[in-house]
């Protein structure tokens, strides 16, 4: 009976411990969604606090490690957070978040190699980790490897290609390698992911002064071509050509209507102008897509649609009037998939 006495004791102490546990993992849940509330409400002392009291219970807590890091940065005190990171980062090795946020605070603290060295870590740790990459694109740009900016950048929108940010620093990095038809074509995905948002003026801005380079109007009925030695690439030689030619012939053209005639003409050769032999990211990602929208009829649809910051009241007039243009706009794109 002695043996079965001390197995029965045994059995008891066990249930009592995971008892003990579960209220335990329970109580650091709640004191978390507490927390987390209390940084909502930018009471973030208040959160703090109740992360400490959760890290007093179970001190191997990823999410209470990762939260308090992440009120610190919103508090102003984002160095302070970098030790509760590295805490989690042991906790849970194969997690983008905590090398993620501390590249972009050692980034935002003017210590860029820092901020790389923490990036290439978290995507060593975590290669389907799409901020990562978008992050470190952003880091390589603001060190004018563009290069690396743009690889970075393609490997962003591979795995999320609705992510408007990364079509927006693809189509920076390749403006800064003088890459005129991969960068206007990226402008253009970004616009059609945010037309209106405070960064379209911006993004459309790059997208005219592309169509516009080496273009001059010296009068009424004739233009000029300026050659700039930088833009000597064939691709880049053909833009001003291709766009002067399209509303050469033309008379009383709207400015958006001028520029679905630029559009059409351009995307026409978008493997010409993106010169996208060596990349063909680029060749069917880009120019196939953009050159099928050229050819299916949208294009006037899509240039209102694009333009919507610079001309949102003569544009929304029109999608009122051609709301099946829309909607044929619309279903193309749904219908189109863009591969890589």
């Amino acid at each position: 009976m002695k043996p079965l006495y001390k197995t029965l004791l045994l059995l008891a102490f066990v249930a009592i411990s995971v008892t003990a546990y579960s209220q335990d993992r329970d109580k650091v849940k709640e004191l978390i969604k507490q927390g987390v509330a209390l940084n909502d409400e930018g009471k973030y002392d208040d959160a703090i606090a109740k992360y400490a009291e959760a890290l007093k219970i179970e001190p191997g807590s990823y999410n209470a490690n990762y939260e308090t890091a992440y009120t610190l940065q919103a508090k102003g005190k984002p160095l302070d957070a970098i030790p509760y990171l590295e805490a989690a980062i042991k906790i849970n090795p194969e997690s983008g978040d905590g090398y993620n946020m501390i590249g972009n605070i050692y980034d935002d603290n003017k210590q860029p190699d820092k901020a790389l060295e923490y990036y290439k870590r978290g995507i060593a740790a975590a290669p389907d980790y799409q901020r990562l990459y978008y992050n470190i694109a952003v880091t390589y740009y603001g060190q004018k490897q563009y290069t690396d900016a743009e690889a970075s950048a393609i490997t962003a929108i591979k795995l999320d290609p609705k992510h408007a940010s990364s079509q927006r620093i693809f189509a920076m990095a390749t403006n800064r390698q003088n890459k005129l038809g991969a960068s206007l074509l990226g402008w253009c995905s970004f616009l059609l992911i945010e037309p209106q948002t405070k960064r379209s003026p911006e993004a459309l801005t790059y997208v005219k002064a592309i169509i516009n380079n080496g273009v001059k109007k010296t009068g009424e009925k004739s233009v000029t071509i300026t050659i700039n030695e930088k833009d000597l690439s064939s691709s880049n030689l053909l833009m001003p050509l291709t766009v002067t030619n399209a509303t050469s012939d033309k008379k009383n053209l709207s400015a958006t209507d001028s520029l679905t005639l630029q559009f059409t003409a351009l995307f026409e050769i978008a493997h010409v102008i993106t010169g996208d032999k060596d990349n063909p990211f680029v060749a069917s990602y880009y120019s196939d897509f953009f050159e099928k929208l050229a050819k299916s009829g949208n294009m006037a649809a899509f240039t209102r649609y694009i333009s919507l910051s610079a001309y949102k009241d003569e544009n929304l007039a029109w999608f009122k009037e051609h709301d099946k243009d829309l909607a044929a706009f619309d279903d193309w794109l749904k219908a189109t998939k863009r591969e890589f």
